[in-house]
């Protein structure tokens, strides 16, 4: 029921329509509807939950390699990833996840917008994945005074950059990420760098698909014991993805729960295995027996229908003669 306060301002509902103020307007909606989903629809909104849930098990997991993101980083994600699992040629909608995806779509994918990966460091690299799995960074020659571009308060303030390659391997199915390798090159202020090859020795799980990330920390030298004070904020905290591949054998959609049980050589190096926080292989399951019952109900639907046609096409008919 609608009512008229002192302002002459309309509050509340009337038939079909919800009279609310905002500021010195009073504003005029209409009620939300319900709406039945279409099956397509129902597979849309569940492809976009699970890209949602993927970005944030990557951003989980560089956290220690980008430091800080930006305010934007969730919803850019998304969207990158999204793309990706689009894109992908090997499955329909409500049927693929990350390991699908067309990767190429996350390749370059910025945590800090505030202070991009690919303007900040201004030289030329290249990274490749030999024969036996390993992934190797050629890296071209620079100049940290030209070709390192910080905020000139950073640059005031830094003693050395540190580059840091952070190696991780994902796999969605078994809701598991590791930790594969970190590597460091320390560079001075002003320093020139020759081009150099840096070549990763972790023997990745064949389910798992890699990223590698590229991230520059800046620190300003003190009298502290420490020696050093990381000068990374949420202004100034560069990290991209600069390379993705795809899992060799990623393995089936886990039909229920996972419970990952580690092999002999991942128990070994098991510190360096999380498990995820992950919702889409759920979603995935959710979505095939919410379709499947809706089959279901359909066809149940369809054959009374038919089992009436054939009641009334076998109904008796009597014939009398005239009289």
């Amino acid at each position: 029921m609608a009512k008229v306060d002192n302002k002459g301002m309309v509050h509340g509902t009337a038939g079909s329509v919800i009279y609310r103020r905002y500021r010195n307007m009073n504003i005029i909606q209409g009620k939300p509807r319900k709406f039945k989903q279409t099956t397509e629809s129902i597979r849309a909104a569940t492809e976009f939950g699970l890209s949602s849930t993927t970005a944030a098990v990557i951003r989980q997991a560089f956290q220690p390699a980008y430091v800080h993101r930006d305010g934007q980083a969730a919803s850019r994600s998304t969207q990158l990833v999204y793309r990706g699992i689009r894109g992908s040629v090997s499955g329909g909608a409500g049927r693929r996840d990350l390991h699908d995806a067309d990767l190429s779509s996350i390749v370059g994918m910025e945590f800090n917008i505030n202070s991009p990966l690919k303007e900040v460091l201004q030289f030329n690299h290249q990274v490749e994945r030999d024969e036996q799995g390993k992934i190797r960074v050629f890296m071209g020659a620079f100049d940290s005074k030209t070709d390192i571009r910080v905020p000139p308060g950073i640059r005031k303030s830094a003693s050395k950059y540190r580059i840091r390659f952070s190696l991780i391997g994902f796999n969605f199915r078994q809701e598991y990420y590791e930790f594969l390798e970190v590597r460091d090159l320390e560079v001075q202020k002003y320093a020139q760098v020759e081009a150099q090859e840096i070549r990763f020795e972790a023997q990745p799980e064949a389910d798992q698909l890699l990223m590698l990330s590229v991230s520059l920390l800046a620190y300003s030298e003190t009298r502290m014991e420490e020696g050093y004070v990381l000068l990374n904020s949420k202004n100034f905290s560069p990290c991209a993805l600069i390379a993705a591949y795809a899992a060799e054998e990623p393995g089936e959609y886990p039909a229920g729960p996972v419970n990952m049980e580690l092999s002999g050589a991942q128990l070994q190096r098991g510190a360096s295995f999380y498990t995820m926080c992950y919702e889409g292989n759920q979603m995935l399951r959710n979505l095939e027996r919410r379709i499947g019952a809706e089959a279901t109900v359909k066809k149940k639907q369809l054959d009374h229908v038919e089992d009436s046609g054939d009641l009334k096409s076998r109904q008796r008919v009597s014939f009398r003669k005239g009289g």
